[in-house]
C-alpha cells in the first residue's frame, strides 16, 4: 500500500507506461503526473524487466542487514527479561549492546514495559497513574523523600514463595495471622541514596526514631545537611516529626491527598524492595529475610545500576567520606 502523500498508485505507474509506449516523451509525462524524470524512467525500466507485477509496492526492507544483532544475543536479552525483569539499561550492560538497540528488540518482539508489568508476578497489568512533570534537585540533602511499605511476615518455614499461593488461603493461615512488618525508606532525590530499615508499626515515635538514624547514615554518606522533607500526610508524618525537623533545620513538604506518585522517588525505591529483597527469593523465616535487608541495601547504594544516573551506582554523586 503506498503512503499518504504518495504521488502514484500502481494505476497512476500504469499510465506512465501506457502513455510511454502512445510515444509521449519521459519529460512530458513526468510534467502532466507531477514527477520527476527519473521517477517515471524507474517504472518504465521496471514494467520492462518484471511486467506489470514491477509496477506493485514493495517491501523498502533491505536485502541484507549485516550489521544485525546476532540472534543468540537476541535470545539471550529477552532471557534476561524474563528472568531478571530489568530494563534495557540494565540488560545492556550486562550483554555489552547499547540500552536502545536491546529496546529496539524488546519492542520488536512485543515484549510490553516493566511499567506495564506486576512487578512480583511480572504479569501485564493496567499501568499506574505517572507524573508528566520530572525533576530532580540539583545537591544531596536539597531534598529527601519518606514513605512506609506495608510486607506481610514470613511464618516459620516459608510462606507462599516457598509453598505456593494456596497456603495463604488455608483455614490455618486465617486463624493464625502472622502479622505485617513495616518497612520505612528515606531517600535522596539528587543522589537517589537510600536508607531502610524493618520495624514493627508505622506509629509516629517510631518514624521519628527513624528519621533520626537515617540522618545520621546519610551525614555518614556526607549528606550532612538535609534541606526539605517530603511525605504524604499521614498522622505520623503530618504531625509527629515536627519537633526534629525543627531542631534539624528541615522544612516539610506534604503531597497533594491521594497522589502518591508525587513522591514518586520512594514510591519506586519501595518497588525495587519489593522486586530485588523481598521477593527476589526464598526466605524460610522473617528474620531471613529482614537479615537479607542491609547487604542488599549496600548493594544498591554502592554498586547497582540506576537508569536515572546515566547507569552509575547512588554513592556516584556523592563525595568521599
Amino acid at each position: 500500500m503506498s503512503h499518504a502523500n504518495a504521488r502514484l498508485t500502481v494505476h497512476g505507474r500504469l499510465l506512465i507506461v501506457q502513455r510511454r509506449q502512445a510515444g509521449m516523451p519521459k519529460a512530458h509525462i513526468a510534467a502532466s503526473m507531477g514527477v520527476s524524470r527519473g521517477c517515471v524512467k524507474k517504472w518504465i525500466d521496471r514494467y520492462d524487466q518484471e511486467g506489470l507485477a514491477g509496477l506493485h509496492d514493495r517491501s523498502s526492507r533491505p536485502h541484507r542487514t549485516p550489521s544485525k544483532t546476532p540472534d543468540e544475543v537476541e535470545d539471550q536479552i529477552l532471557e534476561l527479561r524474563r528472568v531478571e525483569r530489568r530494563g534495557p539499561d540494565w540488560i545492556g550492560a550486562e550483554l555489552g549492546v547499547p540500552a536502545r538497540t536491546v529496546s529496539r528488540i524488546l519492542a520488536r518482539h512485543d515484549v510490553p514495559r516493566l511499567a506495564s508489568l506486576d512487578p512480583i508476578t511480572g504479569e501485564v497489568i493496567r499501568a499506574s497513574k505517572v507524573t508528566a512533570v520530572r525533576y530532580e534537585r540539583e545537591r544531596p540533602g536539597e531534598l529527601v523523600h519518606m514513605d512506609v511499605k506495608k510486607l506481610g511476615r514470613i511464618p516459620d518455614g516459608g510462606g507462599w514463595k516457598a509453598h505456593g499461593r494456596e497456603m495463604g488461603r488455608s483455614r490455618a493461615r486465617r486463624d493464625h495471622p502472622v502479622g505485617f512488618d513495616y518497612v520505612h525508606s528515606l531517600v535522596d532525590d539528587h543522589s537517589r541514596l537510600a536508607y531502610s530499615e524493618v520495624l514493627p508499626d508505622e506509629k509516629g515515635t517510631t518514624c521519628a526514631a527513624f528519621l533520626d538514624r537515617a540522618i545520621d547514615y546519610f551525614a555518614g554518606h556526607g549528606i550532612t545537611r538535609i534541606e526539605q522533607l517530603m511525605t504524604d500526610n499521614a498522622w505520623a508524618y503530618r504531625y509527629s516529626l515536627r519537633e526534629l525537623c525543627a531542631a534539624r533545620g528541615i522544612d516539610q513538604i506534604f503531597i497533594r491527598p491521594h497522589c502518591p506518585w508525587q513522591n514518586g522517588k520512594v514510591e519506586r525505591l519501595n518497588r525495587t524492595l519489593l522486586t530485588e529483597w523481598a521477593y527476589r527469593q526464598v526466605f524460610l523465616t522473617n528474620d531471613d529475610r529482614t537479615a537479607a535487608l542491609a547487604p542488599w541495601l549496600e548493594h544498591y547504594n554502592t554498586q547497582r545500576r540506576h537508569s536515572a544516573l546515566a547507569g552509575l551506582p547512588p554513592v556516584s554523586r556523592l563525595l568521599p567520606t
